[in-house]
């Protein structure tokens, strides 16, 4: 097994920070709102419309779910998440993402890892939404980092026809 991050660059650093930088203001949010007593339930709805819009306006607006992965697996998300496409077929794209530059800035900000993983699940919001603008998409997320998993799972299938109505 290789240990992550195996791709370091200058370049690639930058952008990975540029997540991290994402991923703390996520943590001052949410950390502010619980320390308020608020519910999450804010969050959860802001990130899934992030990922609604994206959804809407930087992925194509296609039914071809190997176009979606193309998008999905863009070569700059690639090498910051030390992502390995598994499976790019017509009827499903399942992803491995082995570094979460997310889960680093948090393990920077807290030692909860509880906190860490609803970051996590709001932060999934977005992808969420993202498949949530594909009418015959659907999106699932298996094992993730931020529980503890040596890698996160991310698996968007066609839904099939009696799965639609």
């Amino acid at each position: 097994m290789a240990n992550y991050p195996a791709k370091t660059s200058p370049e690639l650093d930058y952008f990975r920070g540029t997540f991290e930088h994402r991923a703390a203001w996520l943590y001052f949010l949410v950390k502010s709102a619980m320390d308020n007593g608020e519910s999450l339930d804010f969050a959860h709805k802001a990130i899934f419309n992030c990922g609604c819009f994206h959804g809407l306006n930087k992925y194509p607006r296609t039914d071809d779910l190997k176009e979606f992965t193309k998008t999905f697996t863009d070569p700059h998300l690639v090498d910051a998440f030390e992502m390995d496409l598994v499976d790019g077929t017509d009827e499903r794209m399942y992803v491995e993402f082995h570094y979460c530059p997310l889960v680093e800035a948090w393990k920077k900000l807290t030692d909860d890892q509880e906190l860490i993983a609803q970051l996590c699940d709001i932060a999934m919001d977005g992808d969420r939404g993202i498949v949530s603008q594909y009418e015959n998409f659907e999106f699932e997320l298996g094992k993730t980092i931020a529980k503890g998993d040596p890698i996160c799972e991310v698996c968007v299938r066609r839904r099939q026809a009696e799965e639609k109505k």
